[in-house]
């Protein structure tokens, strides 16, 4: 698109994407292409089918110049500047080409390159576009309750704390919090979830997700500007501003690959003459025609294409990657290291069973039940919720004492009942619940004894509930041959237990934060590259400190989109296994567009220097064609058939 087509106040003309100007074609440079092709096939029929050749030459360079303007004008102020850019070598070959007779071949190179670059620069930035998108559906206006009424207002006019309304069918204008109504939301544009989520009062929606079935009134909490999804574009930009070792080597490259390439020409116009007895015009030509299949565009677009691609594939899938060199690294890790609560688990306790001695099971959850009724702990509102899915009575309790550190106790019926820890039970005269008791504990679960004062009727075991697809996400990552460790804050017997459930490989329990950190050093000194997967709040320490750090389930959470390379928004570790295969596979699409641009024009240059290859054919299937092979394998990334 031309700068006089955009508008540079409009936050998606810039993105790429625009609803007033649609999506960046390039009209100008359509009308000059049809133009300049016109003159040229004109000039190739005038030139070898009429008497009058000069006429043709004429056509001929005038379709060079409208065609090649940009890459000429490029090409003499690099040169003057003594900088040899690939834009330098067309303008030489062109103009060689011209001055050896060869008119119709230097405007083909001019007029065939020109195509090249703009179809490279319009195929490379469909992958940033399709991240611009994002902008468009989140909606411009909003309906606001104001003066006891509704009224439509644009989202830039919305404050915060006001309240919107969303009927079955509408998008959610702004990031706030439900205060009225049910109902499910697809978050599919945010989080990657295909299914919607169920949503109600109390819970956050967001910006651009769309409500499904019922009436939501919702708090704004964020202005338009620091929206989930303008946060997302935002984060997406910074990636693609970052450069990755593959990249940067390939610049390094490119700095002296260019002057190496002419002074090779050069050596080719003096050698083959001096030494073979090679015609001076022809050895020139062929020089020209190696500059031309030397230019290194598909080699130079081969790893930012591809790492475009890959980080908006991401992010269309719920993953932000806030650079090129962490979406590289994820596919080179040895180890991923996982924080286990809120990671592999739920941090949430339920109750996993209830035993009885000697009295039915039911009797323990009631009494437990009733103790509990009157507690905030968590083991309490596990218990408590146990017994409404199995309809338990709560029973009146009398007397009753929370004792700090072991349990309570209290008067049920008129006998002294109490729950809690094994030091609560310390004085009670039967000992029969010790070998069950140990048991349980040595298989990470948290058991809570409930008796009397003279003798245990019974016990619950509770324990994290484990994500449904962390051991999937575990067995797949280990089937990449990548070791898996877990490191967590609780006791050794839990943790222990938690990584034999899942299949992690490697467990350390009982660490403080800034252990962690010294853990996941230890772990980069003897694996080499580590990613890290956490939470995002309390494990920023060490999220910060690997090669790579994940943050899960972080969606809205400044803390976690500080600390992490890469944030997942949907709370799923099998996002993780997914990561991987993303980065294997934009990794090896690199390696492949490397490893064909070079033995492509490796090829055609050899060629070239025996006279084996013409001018035009080394622009359309050496540059041109190549190029556009290299995007093209470069926007596979982009299809769905990156498992997890």
């Amino acid at each position: 698109m031309a700068a006089d087509e955009a508008c540079p106040s409009c936050p998606r003309c810039r993105a790429g994407v625009c609803e007033v100007h649609g999506p960046i074609v390039g009209r100008r440079e359509v009308a000059v292409f049809a133009i300049s092709g016109i003159l040229l096939l004109a000039g190739i029929l005038v030139e070898y089918l009429t008497p009058y050749p000069l006429a043709g030459t004429v056509l001929l360079l005038a379709a060079a110049v409208i065609s090649g303007y940009e890459v000429l004008r490029a090409g003499f102020l690099a040169l003057i500047r003594l900088q040899f850019s690939i834009a330098v070598l067309i303008s030489i070959a062109a103009a060689g080409a011209f001055l050896t007779g060869n008119p119709a071949e230097g405007a083909t190179v001019l007029y065939l390159y020109a195509i090249a670059e703009f179809l490279e620069e319009y195929a490379a930035g469909r992958a940033e576009r399709s991240i611009a998108s994002l902008l468009e559906i989140a909606p411009q206006t909003a309906r606001v309750r104001r003066d006891g009424g509704e009224t439509t207002v644009p989202v830039s006019e919305v404050g915060v704390g006001e309240t919107v309304v969303t009927r079955p069918g509408d998008t959610v204008p702004l990031d706030g919090v439900v205060i009225a109504g049910a109902s499910s939301v697809g978050q599919a544009a945010i989080t990657g979830e295909s299914v919607p989520v169920a949503k109600g009062v109390g819970d956050g929606v967001y910006a651009g997700t769309r409500n499904v079935e019922g009436y939501l009134e919702v708090r704004v909490t964020k202005p338009e500007e620091e929206s989930t999804i303008a946060r997302v574009v935002a984060l997406v930009a910074e990636a693609q501003a970052h450069t990755s070792a593959t990249e940067a080597f390939i610049e390094r490259f490119s700095r002296y690959y260019t002057p190496a390439v002419i002074l090779l020409a050069a050596l080719l116009i003096v050698v083959p003459p001096l030494a073979f007895g090679v015609p001076f015009l022809e050895a020139f030509y062929r020089a020209l025609i190696l500059l031309v299949i030397s230019c290194p565009c598909a080699l130079a677009i081969s790893t930012p294409v591809s790492m475009v691609s890959g980080i908006t594939t991401a992010a269309h899938n719920g993953v932000l990657i806030k650079g090129r060199d962490a979406l590289e690294a994820v596919g080179l890790a040895k180890v991923v290291v996982f924080d286990k609560t809120g990671t592999l688990t739920t941090g949430r306790l339920e109750v996993d069973d209830v035993v009885g001695f000697g009295v039915p099971a039911a009797e323990v959850l009631a009494i437990a039940t009733s103790l509990e009724s009157r507690s905030g702990h968590p083991i309490a509102e596990a218990v408590r919720r146990r017994a409404e899915e199995e309809g338990a009575a709560l029973r009146d309790v009398e007397e009753f004492i929370s004792i700090t550190g072991r349990g309570v106790q209290g008067v049920i019926g008129g006998e002294t009942y109490l729950l809690g820890n094994e030091t609560l039970f310390a004085d009670v005269g039967d000992s029969g619940w010790r070998a069950a008791y140990d048991r349980l504990e040595r298989e990470g679960k948290t058991v809570v004894l409930a008796g009397t004062d003279t003798t245990a009727i019974g016990l619950i075991t509770l324990a994290d509930v484990i994500k449904e697809d962390a051991q999937t996400a575990v067995t797949n990552l280990r089937s990449r041959g990548i070791r898996t460790v877990m490191l967590t804050g609780d006791n050794e017997r839990v943790g222990e237990a938690v990584a034999r459930r899942i299949g992690i490989d490697e467990c350390h329990a009982g660490l403080l934060p800034e252990e962690k950190v010294t853990m996941v050093e230890r772990l980069m000194d003897r694996y080499g590259l580590v990613v890290m997967v956490g939470d995002g709040v309390n494990d920023a320490p060490a999220l910060a400190r690997a090669n790579v750090g994940v943050a899960m389930g972080a969606i809205g959470s400044d803390v976690a989109i500080e600390a992490a390379d890469i944030v997942v928004m949907e709370d799923n570790v099998s996002r993780v296994a997914y990561l991987v295969a993303l980065s294997e596979k934009t990794v090896s699409v690199i390696r492949q567009n490397v490893a064909a641009a070079l033995v492509v024009k490796l090829g055609i240059a050899g060629l070239a220097v025996v006279g084996l290859v013409t001018l035009w054919m080394a622009v359309a299937f050496g540059d041109m064609g190549l190029s556009l092979a290299v995007i093209a394998n470069a926007l596979r990334i982009g299809r769905p058939d990156t498992g997890s």
